[in-house]
């Protein structure tokens, strides 16, 4: 009868052993990019690399509602970062209809945030952002389409999100955009964990599943 208490005992740690394994191998495979290229880097808390694992940059930009938000606004939670503009009649609606399922997710979590940077400030103003949001059912307390200085948008967007890699970066003329499909998602420490193609809902799938990774 020992022996059979022992040969359990035995199962239930080698079981409960098998799964702290799976959990934290399900975190560390969740990588951080730090280069413009989306080059996945796997970086454990004790790597020298740790501490210099990119972030992203301090910003200052108006919400729908005239809010000033800056990186503060969002320390501590973990959101999904994309451009669009408000005009847009192809790629942007369908980056809509994806995140609309993000924000259905995690309309009563507080931990997550949904981040909309126009990409043409010189149209998408505070008030048309404001009719934008209502317009397709935008929550203001979880999702922020924020407009400023064009200049500040664009370096923000180069810099620290990468949006335009693989597209033109001499850009100077009010016809000429920053434009892509991605969205970024950020951590609670603003460091890029996942990027995923804003168009498909099967990858807002996907990035619910990191979100919820990096929420445990």
């Amino acid at each position: 009868m020992k022996h059979i208490e022992s040969i359990v005992i035995a199962a239930v740690i080698f079981l409960w052993g098998c799964s702290a394994h799976k959990e934290n191998k399900t975190l560390l495979n969740l990588p951080y990019y730090n280069q413009a290229d989306y080059t996945p880097e796997w970086i454990e808390t004790t790597d020298p690399e740790y501490d210099k694992i990119h972030t992203i940059s301090p910003f200052k930009l108006v919400n729908q509602n005239g809010d000033t938000l800056t990186n503060e606004s969002f320390d501590g939670k973990v959101y999904a970062a994309n451009f669009f503009f408000s005009v847009c009649p192809n790629i942007c609606p369908r980056m809509k209809k994806s995140l609309s399922i993000v924000q259905a997710k995690y309309l009563e979590d507080e931990r997550v945030k949904i981040l909309s940077h126009t990409v043409m400030p010189w149209v998408d103003s505070v008030a048309r952002l404001k009719e934008y949001a209502i317009q397709n059912d935008i929550n203001s307390e979880k999702w922020d389409l924020v407009t400023g200085n064009k200049t500040d948008i664009y370096q923000l967007a180069r810099e620290s999100y990468f949006a335009d890699e693989g597209f033109d970066k001499t850009l100077t003329s009010e016809e000429d955009f920053l434009h892509t499909e991605n969205v970024v998602l950020v951590d609670q420490k603003r460091r890029i964990r996942g990027v995923y193609n804003g168009t498909l809902p099967l990858e807002m799938k996907r990035m619910m599943e990191d979100i919820e990774t990096l929420l445990r």
